[in-house]
């Protein structure tokens, strides 16, 4: 049986007081995030480099009574991240939590990927989240909530990711960032984390990756719960993390998958050997 969504899974306002930045944050996964944190009473930063769309969620946050900015950004230009912050801090008081969430993923096989492809792909999602780590450093250390750092990953960088091998790889370095610097910035009240979600519904990944190429009954098969998640589940587990929830919680990975890498662990474990 399913929980009711309609009802709150966490106390009231349980992040009020807080900031939270969230790139990528006026579409798909992090627009659901955007709207979370700030129902739970954070004043929140929607950035992205679509202006059109940070704008609209700002707007709708506002409308529902929470607090937001919008500030438009290329994660991928360190000078741009830093300023944001700056803004960040300047208009709310501080920075307590940043979610990286910004990413750039399409379907490419090795054999075929052009160079640019992949680096793009690495500058989006590897070098800008630790863009947005290095630059909100000092705002994370000054928090006096107990800064946070959760950036979204997938359990695909563990396990390869064949025809998104650039994705694959740059997510396997956000993993290991994310446990470096839970080790480094440990003793400054830092935590560090990753939530790696599985398939989600209504989502650009889902469209690409597995709608546009025939792909998605054979994925929703996969989930030993038998459905794509919801972007309300990955807010959640934000929630959880940036909350009261996440106060001893750093170096690890939140997967939110519907058990889909258990079972391809599983399925790995169980093919016959060759001789």
């Amino acid at each position: 049986m399913e929980m009711d969504r309609t009802k709150p899974l966490f106390a009231e306002k349980c992040l009020a007081g807080r900031v939270a930045f969230v790139t990528g944050g006026g579409s798909g996964i992090g627009l659901g995030i955007s709207h979370a944190i700030a129902a739970a009473g954070a004043k929140v930063v929607v950035a992205s480099r679509k202006k059109e769309k940070i704008e609209a969620a700002r707007d709708e946050i506002r409308a529902t009574s929470g607090e937001a900015i919008a500030i438009q950004l290329d994660v991928r230009d360190y000078e741009s991240v830093s300023q944001a912050v700056a803004q960040t801090v300047a208009e709310f008081g501080g920075l307590d939590v940043m979610i990286a969430n910004a990413a750039g993923n399409f379907v490419a096989p090795s054999a075929e990927m052009s160079a640019n492809a992949w680096r793009t792909v690495i500058d989006i999602d590897l070098n800008g989240t630790f863009h947005c780590c290095r630059a909100a450093y000092s705002a994370l250390k000054a928090s006096e909530h107990g800064g946070r750092i959760i950036a979204i990953s997938t359990m695909r960088a563990l396990e390869g990711w064949p025809g998104c091998a650039h994705a694959g790889a740059a997510k396997a370095g956000i993993m290991s960032l994310m446990r470096s610097l839970a080790t480094e910035w440990g003793p400054d009240g830092i935590r560090c984390n990753t939530v790696a979600p599985g398939p989600i519904d209504g989502t650009e990944g889902v469209r690409r990756i597995y709608e546009e190429k025939g792909r998605l009954a054979t994925e929703i098969a996969s989930v030993p719960l038998g459905r794509l998640g919801q972007v309300s589940d990955i807010a959640n587990a934000i929630l959880y993390l940036a909350g009261p929830g996440g106060d001893y919680i750093t170096g690890t990975d939140l997967v939110v998958d519907g058990g889909r890498d258990r079972k391809r662990v599983i399925v790995a474990q169980n093919a016959p050997t060759v001789a």
